[in-house]
């Protein structure tokens, strides 16, 4: 995406009522998100295809510290991580019923869902038995290697 068009929405959003806008193309994806009245706008910008040598993510325009979350706590169990970069599904299909729900009890070596990468459907598998107490994922979103997903108890 070139600097002009870049530069046009983030006027846009400004502009308007919006809080946030999120664009994807063939040549990456863009999210422009308004922090608020009083904190600076940030945007991100990443791209679409994966790359043989990872890069560190882009880091926000500006950011206030009155604009950064407040961490939060961490989650208590064993945490599930994106074993690459793709997308989530919860169900072998739209309309199959979901690998776990909270809840649900799985053994190590379980299905738990399902990552595309590549075209690729890759099954992803539980590490630990437990309880899935946290789902993390959100169907059909994109997800970051080493991103946790699941928390098992």
């Amino acid at each position: 995406m070139d600097l002009r068009k870049l530069k046009t929405l983030i006027d846009l959003v400004s502009e308007s009522n919006i809080s946030e806008l999120e664009i994807t193309e063939a040549e990456g994806k863009v999210r422009i998100v308004k922090a608020g009245a009083s904190a600076p706008m940030q945007y991100v910008h990443a791209l679409a295809a994966p790359q043989a040598a990872a890069a560190p993510a882009p880091a926000p325009v500006a950011e206030s510290p009155a604009a950064a979350p407040a961490p939060a706590a961490a989650p208590k169990g064993h945490a599930v991580k994106s074993p690459m970069v793709g997308t989530f599904y919860r169900a072998s299909s739209p309309g199959a019923p979901a690998f776990v729900e909270v809840g649900s009890q799985v053994k190590e070596g379980d299905t738990i869902c399902i990552i595309e990468a590549m075209k690729i459907l890759n099954e992803i598998e539980a590490d630990k038995s437990g309880t899935i107490t946290q789902i993390l994922g959100e169907n059909g979103q994109a997800v970051e290697y080493g991103q946790p997903l699941f928390i098992i108890e």
